[in-house]
């Protein structure tokens, strides 16, 4: 408690700079539009969207500081803020409304129109941003020692380079223009694979193991250091190096449900990634369930002296007589707005939701908005497994909407609205919760970025209906060009419980296994994330975590706190730089200029000498910090403190 008191951010609280001006509301929205249809493309095509923070923090730095002279780092931390809620919201949207569209190709029900989805979004990341602001307290400023937000450190390193200048500087944009040339090595011309496996055989050991190459992971692991990226890795290993053999290995001829072959055909057509994508994502969403309700009970008492401490704090003037730095949107305003948005869900015809699922959005709502908060708070916006937690909100509100009665057409209308809801709100809270850890760091006023998520939730939720109408007028969800893979998974999660047929066997092993592991006293959630993700997104964020390791372990004094800061920023500019051309390879591949770049079809290797080229770049990239690490000489001529 001592510690968080001593903190003291860039900007004191008792000066004041600009903020929220016109200059950062119309560069965030724009930004919001963008990264938000950009990552809808994306997110439909791949099943994973591109955390636009960074890249929205660096493009705003970039024009405020650069082209309009101007010199105020909380003008472009408002910019990132506004244009980040587009990419999280399309985010919530994208895996789960789509089914909706597939439903209709199918003759179940009518198209949902653009104004059912545009309130769908609206609600939902308005209720996001609300849950999260009376949870400031508790999550940013009671535990920043604890939770370490990487992304949202990352983003602050990033604007305060740009703010300093110097060896910072060059530091943090020499990680982002290494890490922009790998990932348009890696996914622009597709010259190497972007990972690496090594696979055993249904005869032998049906387990597999390999590492994504992407330096973005890799430094989400060193900014999160080695004990969490080692529960994420462990997750990992536990499907891929135990579960999914064992599944082979004893039901090779069975027809275990959702499989509509035998395991063993699975396994020959699709490797343990077939099995992975067929029965261990049950597992991993039991596990996240559970994993999300411990945290809940045990964030509970800290939850409630939040919420009783804030609204001691409150006053109808909104907190006049605080420092600016501690404001946030009136409590009054905030408990109102949730009551309104809850009636809204219910009584709006365009949703197709009654007065219990409105009550389940509430609940499951602030729920979400807890863990969510939490899980970015440990793994960073990029690794949130928003997905995951739709599948167990879907689960249980279906079931509660069957038992209710409401079943058939409606009654799959009506889940996935409160999924994708829910969805929309842990999206947009962990995103506001990384925002407002940048802010706490920066010294920003809570409350103007509290306003900023607003305005970028609502520009980005009119902007997500015509996008998604677009995409499936030109394409269709569920083609080779739009797989939309999470909304088939959502579709299908929903069709298995509204027809008895869900395989609650697996569900209840990841229930059981994230029990298991809260008994040996390991964290949850960061176990029940790796079970989730592929193995090699986690092997990736464990290799950061050994260089991070690596570091801490070196002898005390200046220049092992030098090196590890250079890491940081480093790594924070590698983040960046991987996110900026994310987001123009998204843009790229939507006006239809990725094919051109592809060389991998003019490319014709064996897999293992792909593999050696994979592990080459991977080795580059490892090397590329260490030589802005360890091998810096500035670093190197720091004098080192004795020990004590």
């Amino acid at each position: 408690m001592e510690k968080q008191k001593e903190f003291k951010p860039y900007i004191p609280a008792e000066k004041i700079t600009p903020e929220l001006t016109v200059t950062s509301i119309v560069m965030g929205i724009i930004l919001a539009v963008v990264f938000g249809a950009a990552n809808a493309y994306l997110g439909l095509r791949v099943g994973m969207t591109v955390s636009a923070s960074i890249p929205a923090a660096v493009i705003g730095m970039g024009v405020i500081r650069v082209l309009l002279r101007k010199n105020s780092v909380l003008e472009s931390n408002i910019v990132q803020t506004i244009g980040s809620a587009g990419e999280s919201l399309a985010a919530g949207a994208i895996f789960t409304l789509p089914a909706l569209f597939l439903w209709a190709n199918e003759g179940k029900m009518e198209r949902p129109g653009i104004i059912t989805i545009t309130i769908i979004a609206l609600l939902g990341g308005l209720l996001g941003v609300f849950f999260m602001i009376p949870l400031r307290n508790a999550l940013i400023v009671r535990e920043h020692g604890t939770l370490p937000y990487p992304e949202g450190q990352a983003c602050a390193e990033v604007m305060l380079a740009g703010e300093e200048g110097g060896a910072n500087a060059s530091t943090v944009f020499a990680g982002m223009g290494f890490a922009a040339f790998f990932k348009f090595l890696i996914d622009g011309l597709k010259v190497v694979p972007s990972e690496v496996n090594i696979e055993g055989t249904a005869k032998t050991y049906p387990a597999a193991l390999g590492t994504q190459i992407y330096p973005a992971v890799m430094s989400v692991g060193y900014i999160c250091g080695p004990k969490i990226s080692s529960y994420m890795f462990s997750g990992g290993l536990l499907s891929w190096l135990v579960l999914i053999p064992l599944i082979v290995i004893f039901g090779s001829n069975l027809v275990l449900y959702p499989g509509t072959e035998t395991i063993g055909e699975i396994y020959a057509a699709g490797g343990a990634s077939g099995i992975w994508g067929t029965y261990i994502r049950y597992i991993g969403a039991g596990a996240l369930a559970a994993g999300g309700i411990i945290s809940l009970i045990k964030s509970l008492p800290l939850i409630v002296r939040t919420f009783r401490d804030s609204m001691k704090g409150f006053n109808i003037m909104g907190g006049n007589g605080k420092e600016r730095t501690a404001q946030d949107i009136n409590m009054t305003v905030v408990l109102i707005a949730i009551l309104v948005l809850t009636l809204l869900v219910w009584l709006v015809p365009a949703i197709p939701v009654s007065l219990v699922g409105a009550i389940i959005v509430v609940i499951f709502g602030f729920f979400f908005a807890t863990v969510s908060s939490r899980m970015v708070g440990l793994v960073g916006s990029s690794n949130n497994p928003v997905s995951g937690m739709a599948i167990a909100t879907l689960l249980i509100a279906t079931l509660i909407l069957k038992i209710c009665g409401e079943i058939g057409a409606p009654g799959m209308q009506a889940a996935i609205a409160i999924g994708s809801i829910i969805c929309i709100v842990a999206a947009i809270s962990g995103d506001t919760s990384q925002d407002l850890k940048t802010g706490y760091l920066l010294g920003a006023t809570p409350k103007k970025q509290q306003y900023g998520e607003i305005i970028g939730v609502v520009a980005s939720a009119l902007a997500i209906g015509a996008t998604l109408y677009l995409l499936d007028s030109a394409w269709g969800f569920g083609s080779e060009e739009l797989g939309a893979p999470q909304a088939t998974l959502m579709k299908m999660i929903i069709e298995g419980i509204m027809g008895g047929n869900l395989p609650w066997g697996l569900i209840l092993i990841g229930v059981f296994i994230a029990i298991i592991v809260e008994i040996l006293r390991i964290p949850v959630l960061p176990v029940a994330i790796g079970i989730y993700l592929p193995v090699q997104l986690n092997a990736c964020i464990m290799v950061g975590g050994l260089i991070r390791l690596f570091f801490d372990k070196m002898k005390e004094g200046k220049k092992k706190d030098k090196t590890i800061s250079n890491g940081i920023l480093f790594c924070s500019g590698m983040i960046a730089g991987e996110g900026l051309v994310g987001i123009i390879l998204a843009i790229l591949a939507v006006v239809g200029v990725s094919e051109v770049l592809d060389l991998s079809k003019f490319i014709t290797l064996p897999s293992w000498a792909s593999s050696i080229g994979s592990i080459v770049v991977f080795g580059l990239i490892i090397l590329s910090l260490l030589k802005f690490t360890i091998w810096n000489k500035k670093s190197n001529t720091v004098t080192e403190d004795t020990e004590a």
